[in-house]
């Protein structure tokens, strides 16, 4: 009889966490989708980011800790949130595809990126491009001024990834600084969509990368608890901010969720996508370089 009890307490708990992830609107779980490794999810994660109409949030303060380990030593920051101006989506460059399983967790990484402001860092990085596409390049030397966004996860169009990789996609936060010289890539390609949302919305086009604008870094926000597993993969993702010289123009309009736990008590937001203003690329910073 006890076991039978037990059994049924086994039961009714698994009920129980499948109408929780309902009532969130996560997708019930199928086949577990396997972690990619740091090197693979960052070496492909290559974000749009479009400009959008200005949206401020409810007054939402918060403290920041660095987690990559190069810039570990850096003192946590308190920042508030200003004014939305960005909306950073994930794209393939040219014909490439970001390999299994990296790609079911890149698709799926949409970053809002509101104005902040902060202590100047002043320190000086080398940076390396991870993207298989750019490895020739050679490495940049920069130095990192004050913090001028922080980029969010959320979601668009209440379209809600799968159970296993809202689990990563989820605590990727990233504290964007101004970064100088501001040093011309120059490189032509072309980019395209991989998020279901904006896949049938905005068509293939050509871009040329200009200037380098801004360091992107992850953080952690106080009260973010990252599992130990997720954190040895978000604690790598570099993106360096081109700006873009591109002819298209759009109007996309959507609807933007906070997906972070410490963020998911905001409002959702109207965004219109207005044009596409920068490219955030894969860096590895001093030569540290992503496991896997």
């Amino acid at each position: 009889m006890d076991r039978r009890k037990s059994v049924l307490r086994r039961i009714t708990s698994a009920g129980a966490a499948v109408l929780a992830l309902a009532f969130l609107g996560v997708p019930p779980a199928t086949a577990a989708v396997a972690l990619p490794s740091p090197k693979m999810l960052t070496a492909y994660l290559d974000l749009e980011c479009f400009k959008t109409n200005s949206y401020q949030p409810p007054p939402t303060t918060l403290m920041l800790r660095h987690i990559n380990p190069v810039l570990a030593n850096l003192p946590a920051e308190i920042v508030t949130l200003g004014p939305r101006d960005q909306l950073c989506v994930p794209v393939a460059k040219n014909d490439q595809q970001p390999p299994p399983p990296a790609l079911d967790f890149i698709r799926f990484i949409d970053l809002a990126c509101y104005r902040i402001s902060g202590s100047n860092v002043g320190i000086g990085l080398v940076l390396g491009h991870l993207n298989p596409l750019f490895q020739n390049f050679p490495p940049t030397q920069v130095s990192m001024g004050g913090p001028q966004q922080l980029c969010v996860p959320v979601i668009k169009n209440n379209v809600v990834p799968p159970a296993d990789v809202l689990a990563l996609v989820r605590h990727i936060d990233l504290k964007c600084y101004g970064v100088f010289p501001n040093t011309p890539m120059g490189a032509q390609i072309s980019l395209r969509q991989l998020n279901p949302v904006l896949v049938p919305q905005i068509p293939d086009h050509p871009v040329r990368i200009g200037p380098a604008r801004q360091l992107c870094v992850p953080v952690q926000k106080a009260g973010d608890v990252i599992p130990n597993q997720i954190l040895g993969i978000i604690r790598w993702i570099d993106l360096e901010k081109f700006d873009l010289d591109v002819a298209a123009t759009l109007q996309v309009s959507l609807t933007l969720r906070h997906i972070n736990p410490v963020l998911a008590g905001l409002p959702q937001e109207q965004a219109v996508l207005t044009g596409s203003g920068q490219l955030a690329l894969p860096v590895a910073k001093n030569g540290a370089l992503p496991p896997g």
